[in-house]
């Protein structure tokens, strides 16, 4: 295994300094600080008193997975079997799953740059080689059939709407993108993670185009439930049985009890609620964040902002610490998600109210017009 190659998550260590001052302002954090809906707590409760401690079986809990399968048949007009979905400890189980399944040693995986460092991380761990291609605002930060004509790939990985820059491919360059995977065998594997978190235009999900996409998604961000680490993977049929086996052998099976819980997670009137709030942040802080920096993609997803702060700093890194250290602001440094000028940017999280963020501000407007 490829230890050597992993990066470490630099935004834990801003995380963990952060907790040094009492006034920290939070824009570093990719978790939601709002709470489900009340619906989930109380089916935790309901788990609790009944004593549901035991595993499940290793796809999950049947009656969440048919609660999956009738809300992508409701949300996007596709339909999947219960079988095909296995509920796994958060997203990170799943790509897991999606890698075995998908890519033998050596195997290439198409990754864009900027993105999620777990992507490579994960592929280091297997002796996977991940194979970067660089996006930025010239493509509304997509990856397109022209980057992988220039690259020899097995897999590609996409995420949508994305992290770090919140953008959604659109409807047109995504069947084009899964055209050209299935004519050159290539697999192909979409994070939608951030699904339900859209707000101009909608997001597309691969199935839609290609019933043998592999789908990651799960409840960390949309439906508020960062911490009981329940994610989900959508397979085609003909890979369900080595899916399942490759479950048994790494996890089991997802958290029982957050299975319970995530039962009652489908609650649309909430959730379209949660979705109102972080638009409302989202506007109030790119408003504000392109008065001192650049940030060339609005978000269109998500709760990120990716801003060019090269105004002030070439180095993303130890621009962070100076805010951190100086203002008590906390911010994710863009050497995170790789090496494509990445080190002139910061992303901005959005997950804290309103007022919390409006201090973060007044204090970063008043530094940097000292600093100059």
């Amino acid at each position: 295994m490829r230890y050597d190659k992993m990066s470490s998550f630099i935004v834990m260590d801003i995380v963990r300094d952060a907790q040094k001052y009492e006034d920290t302002i939070h824009f570093e954090i990719g978790q939601p600080d709002l709470n489900p809906s009340l619906k989930v707590k109380e089916s935790l409760k309901k788990a609790l008193d009944e004593e549901k401690f035991s595993y499940t079986e290793s796809l999950g809990l049947l009656q969440l997975r048919e609660k999956i399968v009738s809300h992508y048949k409701k949300t996007y007009n596709v339909y999947i079997e219960p079988s095909q979905v296995l509920l796994t400890p958060g997203t990170s189980g799943a790509f897991l799953i999606a890698y075995t399944l998908t890519l033998k040693k050596d195997g290439k995986l198409g990754l864009s740059d900027p993105s999620y460092p777990c992507y490579k991380n994960f592929a280091y761990m297997f002796d996977i080689e991940p194979i970067f291609m660089d996006i930025d605002k010239s493509t509304n930060y997509e990856l397109t059939v022209e980057h992988l004509k220039k690259e020899k790939i097995d897999a590609l990985q996409i995420s949508s709407p994305s992290n770090p820059t919140g953008n959604i491919y659109s409807k047109d360059n995504l069947k084009e993108l899964i055209d050209y995977c299935e004519k050159n065998d290539i697999a192909f594997i979409s994070d939608e993670l951030y699904h339900g978190l859209v707000y101009e235009k909608p997001a597309n999900c691969a199935l839609e185009f290609c019933s043998k996409a592999i789908i990651i998604n799960g409840f960390s961000k949309y439906y508020c439930m960062p911490g009981m680490r329940l994610g989900w993977i959508i397979v085609p049929k003909d890979l369900v049985r080595e899916a399942e086996i490759i479950a048994q052998n790494i996890f089991i099976s997802a958290p029982t009890l957050s299975q319970y819980a995530a039962l009652e997670a489908f609650d649309y009137e909430y959730l379209e609620n949660i979705k109102n709030i972080f638009k409302e942040r989202r506007d109030y802080l790119y408003k504000e964040l392109n008065e001192v920096f650049k940030v060339d993609a609005k978000p269109d997803g998500a709760f990120y902002l990716w801003a060019d702060v090269s105004k002030y700093s070439d180095d993303s890194f130890a621009f962070a610490k100076e805010l951190l250290e100086n203002i008590h602001i906390a911010s994710t440094p863009g050497i995170d998600f790789g090496t494509n000028k990445t080190n002139k940017y910061l992303r901005f999280a959005y997950t804290r109210d309103i007022n919390h963020m409006k201090e973060g501000i007044k204090r970063l407007k008043d530094y940097l017009q000292r600093r100059e």
